[in-house]
């Protein structure tokens, strides 16, 4: 029902930046909340930040507020992640995801859809 691809991960120097891309498709995104989340290795798939379609209400994580910012473009069906200020602490595969309604935003498991993952590695 719901596609998404993701792209612009990469390595990259302490300090520096990337823009993640997920592009969506499959469906009418109004009634859906995107999510970014992140998984280090031996590490639980935590919460970035999430946007909604139709009002475009945000949500940041406290690790990343202040860095990371949320945006989206209804006219290409894709949701970006600026990630400024980037720390090796940051390193891990990131993931967008997508949800019905606005239930439980934080919440990897209340998500239906995933994409694939791409790989941030931030050297020091």
């Amino acid at each position: 029902q719901v596609q998404l691809v993701e792209s612009g991960g990469g390595l990259v120097q302490a300090g520096g930046s990337l823009r993640l891309s997920c592009a969506a498709s499959g469906r009418t995104f109004s009634s859906y909340t995107m999510g970014w989340f992140r998984q280090a290795p031996g590490k639980e798939r935590v919460f970035l930040s999430a946007i909604t379609w139709s009002g475009g209400t945000m949500y940041y994580a406290d690790s990343v507020k202040g860095r990371f910012t949320i945006s989206k473009d209804n006219a290409k069906n894709t949701v970006y992640l600026q990630m400024n200020s980037l720390k090796p602490e940051d390193t891990a595969i990131y993931y967008c995801a997508a949800k019905r309604g606005t239930a439980g935003t934080t919440s990897a498991g209340a998500y239906d859809y995933w994409g694939q993952g791409t790989q941030v590695t931030v050297s020091s």
